[in-house]
């Protein structure tokens, strides 16, 4: 099917560019913008650069994926979640599930035990 996709979107649509990714960026005559992602379909990885294009919030190409960057800027790291590399914090049930008692513990209500305040 994805086959089929690309293809339509190859034939129908002129090509606009790539990104550092190897995605490609296509639009139609109507307008309509389209992105073929090479490997897994990862909406994560448009950089700064091309989300603005691709959502419409200008009209302007980037010249080239290497627009001026940063030296705190770092390299693109995939979405994990949801996925066996997902963070997990200590005491998450991922992490092993035990955690530290904290002073915001509480005890549970059980109304099987008698309530000496009352």
């Amino acid at each position: 099917m994805r086959f089929l996709v690309e293809l339509k979107i190859k034939l129908s649509c002129k090509k606009i560019g790539n990104d550092d990714f190897g995605n490609e960026y296509f639009q139609n005559k109507e307008g309509k913008r389209f992105i073929l992602y090479k490997g897994i379909a990862e909406p994560s990885k448009i950089p700064a650069e091309w989300h603005g294009w691709i959502h419409y919030t200008t009209n302007r190409v980037p010249v080239h994926s290497n627009a001026h960057k940063y030296h705190w800027q770092k390299i693109h790291l995939p979405n994990l979640t949801g996925t066996k590399n997902s963070y997990a914090p200590k005491g998450h049930l991922a992490a092993g599930g035990v955690r530290e008692k904290v002073s915001a513990d509480y005890q549970a209500w059980n109304p099987n035990e008698q309530n000496p305040n009352h």
